[in-house]
């Protein structure tokens, strides 16, 4: 009995087709050939389940179709709707992604840049938290919301904007005296200046306001003390909180009932990201809202443009604002 080739080369697709070696690589590569010899090959490709290896292909023509994307963590829904993103904006200009979830690990994300670029990327997206990254030059990198350097460019919400438009929206509702609550690194980033906004927008609408900043590994529960030390006869001394993120803000209104406090009608609560209910339904809170489908557009775009002059070295995309249950509206 004759033993079949469970791997059929390109050498048994002309053999079967009855066509030159050449003719079938035109038709696997997509270049002209008469419709006779392309529908043979076509049929002798079904026929013996030959499989194209775009990667040798790919390196060949010195480029693979694949995009690596360093992520912090795919838990955080922030994070994880930008790798869904992401890889929506890749599968439609026909390219794969290669995830690396870094775990905030400035080594791992070190290291993850260098199988990249072994596995010959076309591109490095990264969210990353390494202040001392090394990256090759022969691979474009987009940052998202940390500038890394003038020639790499950063993609990212109008932090500053949202920030302020938080401030806006307590002082339209009512609020008078409020709080900034913010956990996050302390490297210089795009999100740190929903700080600099929200204090902006405090003193635009006559707010007084108060701060307790943590850096990320810091315990959760020294807001919590600060909830207990502004706490006077059973009522808090201010009537308005905005969070760095909705995942804070989530943290921060258990606290408050658990202080016996109520959201809305005691204190007022806004977050900041966009976050939903499993991902599609009602926001999780009142939130500040980042554009996460277009900052993935934007992400794939730049990265994919062929000249790199034309690159700016940084986007900031605007926010919204979205009613989500935890102020009074």
């Amino acid at each position: 009995m004759e033993k079949t080739n469970p791997t059929p080369t390109m050498k048994d697709v002309a053999k079967e087709a009855g066509v030159a070696l050449g003719t079938v690589s035109k038709v696997v590569n997509g270049l002209p050939v008469g419709e006779s010899y392309k529908i043979r090959v076509e049929e002798a490709i079904r026929k013996l389940n030959y499989q194209v290896n775009s990667y040798a292909q790919g390196l060949k023509a010195n480029k693979t179709h694949t995009v690596a994307l360093l992520i912090p963590n795919t838990i955080t829904p922030f994070f994880a709707a930008l790798v869904y993103h992401i890889n929506l904006a890749l599968l439609k200009r026909k390219y794969r992604m290669l995830l690396c979830s870094t775990d905030y690990d400035p080594g791992l994300e070190q290291e993850y840049v260098a199988m990249a670029q072994q596995n010959k990327v076309d591109g490095i997206i990264g969210l990353t938290y390494n202040p001392d990254l090394l990256l090759d030059d022969a691979t474009p990198f987009v940052a998202i919301d940390r500038s890394i350097s003038a020639r790499i460019p950063c993609v990212s919400s109008d932090n500053f904007a949202g920030g302020q438009l938080a401030a806006e929206k307590l002082a339209d509702l009512g609020c008078r005296n409020v709080a900034f609550l913010r956990i996050g690194s302390s490297l210089s980033n795009e999100p740190n200046k929903r700080k600099a906004g929200f204090e902006n927008g405090c003193l635009s609408r006559g707010l007084t306001y108060e701060m307790k900043i943590l850096n990320d590994g810091e315990p959760y529960g020294e807001f919590e003390n600060f909830l207990k030390e502004h706490r006077i006869n059973g009522k808090l001394s201010f009537d308005g909180i905005f969070c760095v993120t909705d995942t804070l803000a989530h943290s921060v209104i258990g606290m408050l009932a658990g202080l016996g406090l109520r959201v809305p009608e005691d204190v007022q609560v806004i977050g900041f990201d966009g976050t939903r209910h499993f991902g599609d339904q009602e926001y999780t809170c009142s939130t500040i809202v980042q554009p996460v489908p277009e900052i993935a557009e934007m992400c794939v775009e730049l990265l994919l443009q062929e000249s790199r002059q034309a690159k700016p070295p940084l986007i900031c995309l605007p926010v919204t604002y979205a009613y989500g249950g935890t102020t009074r509206e």
